[in-house]
């Protein structure tokens, strides 16, 4: 059996009872960064022992792993936050489990996007995920997409490319369109800022320096009508 556990995305306590438990209980856990990992075992008392699975080896480490779940290990998957396969490694160790026939769960728990989204206060009854954009090639195809998406959607996106994004944005979908950014969810600084791109820009730009995991979501085309 392969578990695929969520990790908080920010504060400690938003772990699960059971994830503690299927932590306890596994023969190994795959973690991100085991120095990451090794803080929040901790803070629970968990001694199981850490593998380091990332997307630098994962492509080498699949056949083996499989191997070990036929012979009977029971393995936990983590990420350094939130739930594994999201913008993370664990695709490809869950596609194999099914063509192996290993058995997986999936655990509900912690992520940065729902949240972000309910915070937002924009429609969410149906939303796109888009997670990173590319640095490159072909974001701007994406970006003009997304500027002609009816409903919400939500995009991943790193500190200091933040400004560059919201211009991007503001460029596409138009500087009225309405926007929130979140920053550091379920943690001591978090910030939950709506408002026009343009007003999101202004603020951005002023700040000396923008810090921690950030979620903006946009309201979608059909919104602005």
């Amino acid at each position: 059996m392969l578990y695929v556990v969520p990790t908080p995305v920010g504060n400690l306590e938003d772990m699960t009872l059971r994830a503690i438990r299927i932590l306890r209980e596994v023969d190994v856990i795959l973690a991100e960064d085991t120095r990451v990992s090794k803080r929040l075992l901790d803070h629970y008392e968990i001694t199981t022992s850490l593998r380091p699975y990332h997307a630098f080896n994962e492509h080498r480490f699949v056949e083996p792993l499989i191997q070990e779940l036929q012979g009977g290990r029971q393995m936990a998957m983590i990420s350094d936050a939130g739930t594994p396969g999201i913008s993370d490694a664990g695709f490809l160790l869950i596609r194999a489990c099914h063509q192996a026939g290993v058995s997986v769960t999936c655990l509900p728990g912690p992520t940065a996007i729902i949240p972000a989204l309910v915070h937002s206060g924009l429609p969410c009854d149906r939303f796109h995920f888009e997670g990173f954009l590319p640095h490159k090639k072909g974001r701007q195809t994406r970006i003009k997409w997304l500027a002609e998406y009816p409903f919400t959607f939500a995009l991943f996106e790193s500190p200091h490319r933040l400004v560059r994004l919201l211009k991007e944005l503001a460029e596409f979908c138009g500087p009225e369109r309405q926007a929130t950014v979140c920053r550091e969810i379920s943690k001591m600084h978090e910030e939950s800022r709506p408002g026009a791109l343009h007003e999101l820009i202004a603020y951005y730009d002023a700040q000396a320096k923008v810090r921690g995991e950030i979620v903006v979501v946009v309201a979608g085309m059909e919104s602005t009508k």
